[in-house]
């Protein structure tokens, strides 16, 4: 933009010399800033990504799970996952290459809360399904046939595969020691319902043997203790709420294995459990005919201490590592979006996959 006759005081009859030097010379300081105002106004409608390393991939987050406030995670520090950008901001939607949708938040706000178009999402965006509850306590799955391109889950074949934890060999193996422990059984749980297996199995299993429960119906437990509690205790119930196909939670991985106790589990068959862990690591209420006969088992361990640790053997090669929850979700899906390619694909019958 020029500053014209029309109007420049600079351009009116008698004015001095040094005015007009002066007029001209704010002109052009005017004409400056406009010319930068403009530039800097074509930045921000371009996006912030204008500014950030080439290639970062932008994940959004379209609802905090279960309305909790979130800070984003440094996927480079925390992971070794590098050029991610994780917001909960919507402004951020059109450069978003993925879209996290935890399922708990949309069962509550409906279809109707998903992003609008037209058009209804960006070339290349992929909408993820996220979620870590079983098919049990999954409300409205019927409903999301064809709206998502990828599925992130503990499920083995999900698209992005998170589980609750899992094993690794340390390039270093440092030699482990077996906590002390003065109590036998210990279980955790929040959610007491008479109907769940766990709790018809627990009735049974405490006729014949004595076991600590914390929580919703037994003693209390500080917040962030369970495992320094459970670590004084041999065995530990990690019971699912329920029995599905990859369904083994922080209940094996944190409250068992991170508390160094033995895990007696009930959740997906034993064969379910090997896929993820060895077979001589955990204890699998399916593995004898009663509760009864489970009881005499653990009592024999208890006075047995090679056979006892036998169950620890496992831990001269493994360590064990505890998913946490949400950032190492949130950088994993960046991370499968930087080495997916182009190609898209929608899920068509996402009930009937998570329900198999």
């Amino acid at each position: 933009m020029e500053l014209g006759p029309r109007w420049s005081p600079a351009a009116r009859p008698g004015c001095p010399r040094r005015w007009r030097r002066r007029w001209a010379l704010l002109g052009a300081l005017l004409g400056a800033a406009l010319a930068l105002y403009v530039c800097v106004r074509e930045l921000r409608r371009r996006g912030s990504a204008a500014g950030r390393p080439e290639g970062e991939v932008t994940v959004l987050l379209w609802w905090e799970p279960f309305g909790r406030p979130w800070r984003p995670a440094d996927c480079r520090r925390r992971y070794n996952i590098t050029g991610c950008l994780l917001s909960a901001d919507r402004g951020r939607y059109g450069e978003a290459r993925a879209v996290l949708f935890h399922h708990r938040d949309l069962a509550l706000h409906g279809a109707q809360g998903l992003p609008r178009g037209p058009p209804p999402r960006p070339p290349r965006q992929r909408w993820v399904w996220m979620n870590f509850e079983s098919p049990s306590h999954s409300p409205g799955l019927r409903g999301l046939a064809g709206l998502f391109n990828w599925t992130m889950s503990y499920r083995r074949d999900s698209d992005v595969f998170v589980p609750y934890g899992y094993l690794y060999e340390p390039p270093s193996p440092r030699p482990f020691v077996l906590p002390r422990k003065s109590r036998l059984v210990a279980w955790v749980i929040s959610n007491w319902n008479e109907e769940h297996a766990r709790v018809r199995y627990y009735r049974q299993l405490k006729e014949h043997l004595p076991i600590d429960v914390y929580g919703a119906r037994g003693m209390a437990l500080l917040e962030g203790s369970v495992v320094k509690t459970v670590s004084a205790y041999k065995f530990y119930l990690a019971f699912e709420n329920s029995q599905h196909t990859d369904y083994i939670t922080e209940k094996l991985w944190k409250n068992a294995f991170a508390a160094s106790a033995v895990p007696v589990v009930l959740g997906p068959r034993r064969a379910n459990y090997e896929r993820f862990i060895p077979a001589d690591s955990f204890i699998h209420v399916d593995d004898f005919p009663s509760p009864r006969l489970l009881a005499t088992y653990l009592k024999f361990l208890d006075k047995n201490k090679p056979s006892y640790r036998r169950y620890f053997a496992w831990r001269n090669k493994y360590e064990v590592h505890v998913t946490s929850f949400w950032d190492e979700h949130y950088c994993k899906v960046c991370e499968a979006v930087r080495t997916a390619g182009n190609q898209l694909k929608t899920v068509q019958n996402l009930a009937g996959w998570f329900e198999s």
